[in-house]
């Protein structure tokens, strides 16, 4: 089962970075990536930022982020809670996967040369996940956190 744990994360891994457009515009970069934890990445550019004047991060990358950390987790809490699920099954609940709902809470300006996402699963079933995710920057500052439910079934 972890070898096909690792070949489905690998997949999740390539469409969330590969396969969609905004994502791979963004040049989001994936940290580590395993059933039990989701790091996603990006670095500071002048094209992201939402108050040029300050210099801070603008709000939707923040949301993408906290969002596509929060998705990768969800994939991630299905195959660790359905370990009974074929390649084939885990595939499909992939293509399926999708944002039902998500609320972002911004903490302070996101200022920093590198932000961090990370997810936990809250809770997941069989057709619906619900995860915690978090951004930092590089010093460890919280900049937000998002609550985020998915289709996952």
């Amino acid at each position: 089962m972890a070898a096909q744990s690792e070949q489905i994360l690998a997949m999740a891994a390539n469409i969330f970075l590969e396969k969609i457009a905004f994502h791979k515009m963004l040049q989001l970069q994936l940290q580590h990536y395993s059933l039990d934890r989701v790091e996603l990445a990006i670095d500071m550019r002048p094209e992201l930022m939402g108050n040029p004047h300050h210099q801070i991060l603008h709000g939707g990358v923040t949301a993408t982020l906290l969002d596509g950390a929060a998705g990768m987790t969800a994939l991630a809490g299905i195959i660790n809670n359905h370990p009974e699920l074929s390649a084939a099954e885990l595939a499909t609940r992939l293509s399926n996967l999708g944002t039902i709902d998500m609320r972002v809470d911004y903490l302070r300006p996101g200022r920093g040369n590198r932000f961090i996402a990370t997810g936990q699963v809250i809770r997941t079933g069989n057709k619906v996940a619900v995860i915690r995710s978090e951004l930092h920057n590089e010093d460890g500052e919280h900049i937000a956190f998002g609550t985020c439910t998915y289709l996952v079934g």
